[in-house]
C-alpha cells in the first residue's frame, strides 16, 4: 500500500512529511511525498492577516486531496483554520513538541534593550508584547525559516519570534536566546503538533492506517479542547486568540482567551474536564471570552483589519 503525501515544500514542512512518511513505513506502508505551493508561501510581502484568506497555507493542498491526487496533507496543526471546508476532516494528531515561543538570534539580545527589533507577522505575538514589552519595535518578516534568519542576519531585526517546535526541528536551537513562558505568552491553537486532513472519500483502509501510525491520544485530546475553542471564537491565524490544553491525570486544563491589538485588554479564564469532555470545555471557554468581553474586542479587531 503506497499512501501519497502532501505538504508545503519549505524545509519545516519537509521535516513534518518525512516523519509522517517514517512512521508509516515503521507501520508497513509505504508513502510517497508530494510537494505542493500555497498562497502563503507565494504571497511574502504582506502579512498573513492581509492575504484576506483562512486557509492560506491549506487552500490548494485540499484541492489535491479531494480530487485524489494525494491521500493525506500534512500541516503544522496552528496552519489549521478552525472550521474546514465541507468534506474535510483531521483524523490524527501527531505527539506535540513543546508549545512555547521562543526568540531566534545571531547576536546577544535582550528584552529590556529600547532599540531591540523583533521579526513577527502574528496578531498574537504582537498584541502581547504591546502588553508586556511595548517599546520594542517590530517588523513583519515572511518566508520560510532559513529566508527568515538571513533576513535577520541581513540587518531586518535582531531577533525572530517563533514557535520552539519549529526553530527546534531545524536544529536552530543554538540560536535560541530567549523562551517565553506559555503561561504569560500563551501558544497559539495546535502549536507544537502536526495535523493530517484528508477527504471524505479517503479508503478506509488507509485513514485506519494513518491514525494508527500518526495520532497521539493525549495530543488529540488536547488539540480537540484548542480547536474546539479556537471555532467558537470562529479564529484563524490573524485573530489573536490564544489557549493551551494540558493532561495530567485524566484532567484537562485548558487555559486561555483573547487580547486586543493594543496590549491593553486581556480577557482569559481556565477551565478543567475529563479528557473525554474536551470539545465541550473548548465551546464553555470560548463561550465565556466572548460573554466577558470577547466579542468587543473581535468586533474592534475586524473593523482594524478590513481598514
Amino acid at each position: 500500500m503506497t499512501i501519497k503525501i502532501g505538504t508545503r515544500g519549505s524545509q519545516l514542512a519537509l521535516w513534518q512529511a518525512y516523519h509522517v512518511q517514517d512512521l508509516l513505513k515503521q507501520n508497513g506502508a509505504e508513502a510517497e511525498i508530494v510537494t505542493i505551493e500555497t498562497k502563503g508561501d507565494k504571497i511574502l510581502d504582506v502579512t498573513i492577516a492581509k492575504i484576506g484568506s483562512k486557509g492560506v497555507f491549506t487552500e490548494e493542498i485540499e484541492e489535491q486531496l479531494k480530487d485524489g491526487r494525494i491521500d493525506i496533507a500534512v500541516h503544522s496543526a496552528k496552519d489549521m483554520q478552525s472550521t474546514l471546508p465541507e468534506g474535510f476532516e483531521l483524523i490524527a494528531f501527531g505527539e506535540r513538541e513543546k508549545s512555547h515561543d521562543v526568540l531566534v538570534s545571531h547576536k546577544t539580545i535582550g528584552l529590556d534593550q529600547r532599540d531591540l527589533v523583533l521579526g513577527t507577522s502574528s496578531t498574537r505575538r504582537l498584541a502581547f508584547l504591546q502588553k508586556h514589552y511595548p517599546h520594542v519595535k517590530t517588523v513583519p518578516v515572511r518566508g520560510n525559516l532559513q529566508t527568515r534568519i538571513k533576513k535577520m542576519k541581513d540587518g531586518a531585526c535582531d531577533a525572530l519570534w517563533l514557535a520552539y517546535a519549529g526553530a527546534h526541528r531545524m536544529a536552530f536551537d543554538d540560536m535560541i536566546v530567549h523562551e517565553f513562558d506559555p503561561t504569560q505568552f500563551v501558544p497559539a491553537v495546535g502549536q507544537g503538533s502536526i495535523a493530517i486532513e484528508v477527504y471524505e472519500s479517503l479508503d478506509q483502509t488507509k485513514r485506519n492506517l494513518v491514525r494508527k501510525a500518526v495520532n497521539h491520544v493525549q495530543t488529540e485530546k488536547c488539540l480537540i479542547a484548542e480547536r474546539s475553542f479556537l471555532k467558537k471564537m470562529n479564529g484563524g491565524c490573524s485573530i489573536p486568540v490564544f489557549v493551551l490544553a494540558t493532561i495530567e491525570n485524566d484532567v484537562l486544563t485548558l487555559s486561555g482567551g483573547i487580547i486586543s491589538l493594543d496590549g491593553k485588554t486581556t480577557i482569559e479564564k481556565s477551565c478543567c474536564s475529563t479528557t473525554n469532555a474536551a470539545q465541550k470545555v473548548g465551546e464553555t471557554l470560548g463561550e465565556y471570552i466572548l460573554e466577558n468581553g470577547g466579542r468587543e474586542i473581535l468586533e474592534e479587531i475586524r473593523i482594524h483589519q478590513s481598514n
